[in-house]
């Protein structure tokens, strides 16, 4: 099955439309198609913003209700010995 493609027309300025053209023929591909990977690099990495700050959002949410917490000093002590073979779980949560 094929995804259904619309039409959908952008303005750019001279200089980037040039640049954009330049990089095409170097890269032997049109401008129609380096744009529509830039758009969708835009958009998956602007989902990835979203659901990043949907996750703080629910851990200080989660904090706010519940008050539990590990400190700076304990997850940077943790995180030292990443890689060494004192490796150990993360820190607990704790009030």
């Amino acid at each position: 099955m094929t995804a259904t493609t619309v039409p959908m027309s952008i303005r750019l300025d001279v200089s980037a439309r040039e640049r954009l053209k330049a990089i095409a023929v170097r890269q032997k591909r049109s401008p129609h198609a380096l744009a529509t990977e830039a758009i969708h690099q835009l958009i998956e990495q602007k989902e990835r913003e979203h659901a990043w700050h949907q996750s703080c959002d629910d851990a200080l949410k989660h904090f706010d209700e519940t008050g539990l917490h590990a400190t700076h000093e304990e997850v940077v002590a943790w995180m030292n010995k990443w890689g060494t073979d004192q490796d150990s779980p993360a820190p607990v949560c704790h009030p």
